[in-house]
Parts: C-alpha cells; structure tokens; sequence
C-alpha cells in the first residue's frame, strides 16, 4: 500500500474510530475491530480502482469486520443456547451413582487437550461456575461455555472408543480397562 495512503488512514483514525464505536456500542470492541482492519487493510490491501477513494475503501473494510464480528457473536451464542439446554437437562446424581460410574472416565479426561480436561476438572468434578471459571481462566464466560460443551462432546467420544457398549447402556460398574 502507498505511503500517502496509509497517512491517509492514520489520518482518519478517530473519525474510523467512532464510525465503530457508534455500531458495536464499546470503545474497547472498537478499538480491537480498528486495529483488526487497519492489519487487514494494510496486509491485504487490493489496488485500489480509479474512482474509489482510500477512505471509501477503508469503510467498506470496518462494515465488513463489524458483520463478521456480529456472525462470531451468533455463533458463540447458539454454542452457549445449545450448553445451557444441555445443563438444564441434566439431572445431579445421587452420591452413590456417582461413586459407582466407570472409574476409567477420569483417566480419560487426561487424554484431552490440557484446556479441555482444565474445563471439565474445575466445573464438572471441583463444581465451579462456569462464569467462575471463566474469570479464573482469564476468558470471556461465552468462550467457557464454548470451551465446556466441546471437552465434554470429546470426553464422550472417548468414553465410547474406550468402553464401547457399556458406555452407550450407561455403565454402573466398570469392567472396561481401567
């Protein structure tokens, strides 16, 4: 990209900036959605056309970084929706049943990615909220969710490859190799 074209930009900076902030309702999410745009436009910058100016163009750019922030958002939201029909189905265990399910499902849990089995650790056997640990993990309670629903849709994957049938009856009293 020409240097009198990038002067242009960082010229405009505040003007971009409010243009944001007036579509995402934050000046923190717009500040990240500039700074996205600016890398993107200036990495990815297309010759502009003969009557298009380098502000035009750069508007374009921010209206299509704030769609694909609003489409990330949709699908974060329907993760969590999905997540939170997910626990209101599940029903707690009386102490017994849970002492007595498959032993193997904790070793398992190891075998995931090390963020996984962290997400199922702390909400699932140290009973944390998942807002808790969120904050905990240093992440937004959306990607918690996210990150939860994922490690348990892994864990069960592996439950099934290890435990085979006695899994999918809902075993009580593990035979499978522990």
């Amino acid at each position: 990209m020409e240097p009198q074209i990038v002067a242009q930009l960082v010229a405009n900076h505040r003007v971009f900036l409010g243009f944001l902030e007036r579509r995402v309702g934050s000046r923190a999410e717009a500040e990240d959605l500039l700074q996205e745009a600016f890398v993107k436009g200036i990495d990815h910058a297309a010759p502009l056309r003969d009557d298009e100016s380098a502000i035009a163009w750069f508007y374009r750019v921010l209206r299509n970084a704030v769609i694909d922030r609003e489409r990330r958002r949709g699908t974060q939201d329907r993760a969590l929706e999905s997540f939170a029909h997910e626990v209101a189905d599940a029903s707690v265990p009386s102490p017994d049943v849970k002492d007595a399910v498959c032993q193997c499902v904790r070793a398992l849990a190891g075998t995931l990615k090390p963020e996984y089995a962290e997400a199922l650790q702390r909400i699932e056997l140290d009973g944390l909220s998942v807002q808790s640990f969120a904050a905990e993990a240093g992440i937004e309670p959306n990607n918690a969710a996210v990150r939860v629903h994922r490690a348990r849709a892994a864990l069960r994957k592996q439950v099934l490859a290890s435990c085979g049938t006695c899994a999918e009856h809902g075993c009580r009293d593990c035979t499978c190799g522990r």
